[in-house]
């Protein structure tokens, strides 16, 4: 309007549409003054996601709050939300798996330790799980150990098979970090045969550990282990296709130190792994649980 009628008063202006002069103002420096605060906030986002790239945007809200000082309380979980979401940078979620269970023969199964377990501190539980990691000339497989409480990744080995060497060698790599050995400890896996395999369970119990395994091949017995997986895939590009071994496994040293100690994880109070492997005693979760079962009625 100011520039078709270049001689008009603002005030003028305003009048036609009921506002004053002062409300014309105020809306500019509001408006500039949220410009400002965009821009500072996807700086920060981009900055954060340099490391982090696919971290989702509730824990970068949590990760951007003493970053911005005083702007703190004007980012909200809508604001931010609705700010990525102008600007194309929400996260989608992938699925993809394969099956690299092979189950073991019923005379060399373990019972399920940890259904009814209360989990306080670290070293009580470590959960186990091996993932593949697709190359250009065919696949690799990712042996993982994470322990329950705090989920950090305590033993990571990418091996090009599915023998029993990948899993032995990240099973040394966690007993060689533990602080607390004195302290009873369960390990708990699917029944893959990897973990039922003689030199496995000989390391587990001439270390005192228990053993543990799934009882029905339900993912939902070694949740946290899946979880494990599906970040590094989705967060850390696990899930690409990647050109060669040394590549992939230089990304899987990245990914796991990086997941280890940057990213903060809602079941941890928002610590990151290695922070709240330090903990003792329950941490608490930040995430809510949405599902809830359906009960279905008999018929009549």
């Amino acid at each position: 309007m100011r520039r078709k009628y270049p001689h008009v008063g603002v005030g003028v202006l305003c009048g036609l549409f009921g506002k004053t002069r002062n409300a014309f103002y105020d809306h500019q420096r509001r408006a500039t003054a949220q410009a400002l605060l965009d821009g500072l906030v996807l700086a920060l986002v981009a900055d954060i996601r340099a490391d982090l790239p696919r971290l989702g945007t509730r824990k970068l809200q949590y990760l951007l709050v003493p970053r911005l000082g005083d702007y703190a309380p004007r980012v909200g979980r809508d604001y931010l939300f609705a700010l990525l979401a102008g600007h194309g940078l929400l996260i989608r979620c992938r699925k993809r798996r394969v099956v690299t269970t092979r189950t073991c023969l019923p005379l060399f199964r373990r019972p399920n330790l940890i259904e009814h377990l209360t989990v306080s501190r670290a070293e009580q539980v470590w959960v186990s799980d091996i993932t593949y990691v697709r190359l250009l000339s065919g696949w690799s497989y990712l042996s993982l150990i994470t322990d329950l409480c705090s989920h950090k990744i305590v033993g990571a080995c990418l091996h090009p098979d599915l023998s029993v060497r990948g899993t032995l060698a990240a099973l040394q790599q966690a007993l060689a970090a533990r602080t607390q050995p004195h302290r009873p400890l369960i390990h708990h896996s699917d029944r893959g045969l990897q973990y039922a395999a003689r030199e496995y369970v000989g390391l587990l119990e001439s270390h005192g550990v228990a053993l543990s395994m799934t009882l029905h091949g339900d993912p939902y017995e070694n949740a946290v282990a899946e979880r494990v997986n599906g970040i590094l895939k989705d967060e850390f590009g696990l899930g690409s296709t990647l050109p060669g071994f040394a590549q992939a496994d230089a990304l899987v040293t990245r990914a796991v130190r990086v997941y280890n100690e940057l990213r903060p994880h809602g079941s941890c109070d928002f610590l990151t792994p290695s922070q709240a492997h330090e903990q003792e005693g329950p941490l608490v979760r930040r995430w809510k649980n949405y599902y809830q079962p359906v009960a279905i009625a008999a018929p009549p």
